[in-house]
């Protein structure tokens, strides 16, 4: 059976305070006091700028030894204007791999998450740009275009191990993504915007994570599933890891917060 490795995307939220998050604890406190709760983060702020290394250290030091940093490529590398395998993309992409490498045996995943316009046409650009990125770190790739669900696209990402991301964004029914590397990455995103608080569970996703349980977790190729909610996906994403925590029998701790959200 493989290894479940579930967290939240981001931790810093301001919602937390006083539901998560005890009364009083200062944001510094914040990552290690998560880090009692779970094993695994998706850092969203690296979406907007790379770490610095003097920010690693301090992430990595605020976590024990089995803790697991997923970090986000930053959109000047996904999300801008031309070629992505423009050596300029490549050579920022190489920094930053090196910069997050920092983390030693914390780096968990390395996400690519690409915009929804990137299509299928750019399966060569694609294929250049990964050809070049750094070996021995694990990297997972976010298409978000209809085109790119097809046996070519599978059979790209294997070539170059990298997981195919299976993002779950609620409006429409899941699709079981193809296993294109020794891990699976799922990311339970939800709609922005929809929620005007991210402090407690909107809807009851239970029958919704069991699906994932039951499909991803019978392929024995996979050693290691990583699993990150979004708030945005019932509207409270500690709620909502811990439901998928209990599904594959992991612990859920006690909050010491007495304000912790409730469903509904």
């Amino acid at each position: 059976m493989p290894h479940w490795r579930l967290g939240t995307i981001g931790f810093g939220y301001d919602d937390w305070a006083g539901v998560f998050y005890p009364d009083g604890l200062k944001s510094a406190d914040y990552l290690s006091f998560y880090a009692r709760h779970f094993d695994t983060v998706e850092l969203d702020t690296t979406f907007h700028a790379a770490p610095t290394p003097d920010r690693v250290a301090k992430w990595a030091a605020a976590t024990p030894d089995d803790f697991r940093f997923c970090v986000k490529t930053p959109k000047e590398i996904t999300h801008a204007d031309g070629r992505l395998s423009a050596p300029g993309r490549v050579d920022a992409m190489v920094r930053f791999v090196d910069a997050v490498g920092g983390f030693g045996s914390k780096l968990g995943v390395v996400l690519l998450q690409f915009p929804p316009s990137f299509d299928a046409g750019a399966a060569g650009d694609l294929r250049t740009f990964l050809s070049a990125l750094p070996t021995g770190v694990r990297f997972a790739v976010e298409l978000r275009h209809p085109s790119w669900r097809a046996d070519a696209t599978a059979d790209l990402l294997r070539e170059f191990r990298c997981a195919w991301v299976a993002a779950d964004y609620l409006d429409r029914e899941p699709w079981e993504v193809p296993v294109t590397a020794d891990f699976y990455y799922i990311r339970w995103v939800g709609r922005h915007g929809v929620y005007p608080t991210l402090d407690h569970e909107r809807i009851d996703a239970t029958e919704r994570l069991a699906w994932w349980k039951q499909r991803v977790q019978r392929t024995a190729a996979v050693k290691t599933i990583w699993g990150l909610v979004n708030n945005d996906y019932t509207g409270y994403a500690v709620a909502t890891c811990d439901r998928m925590k209990r599904l594959v029998g992991q612990e859920v701790k006690p909050l010491e917060s007495p304000g912790q959200g409730q469903l509904f």
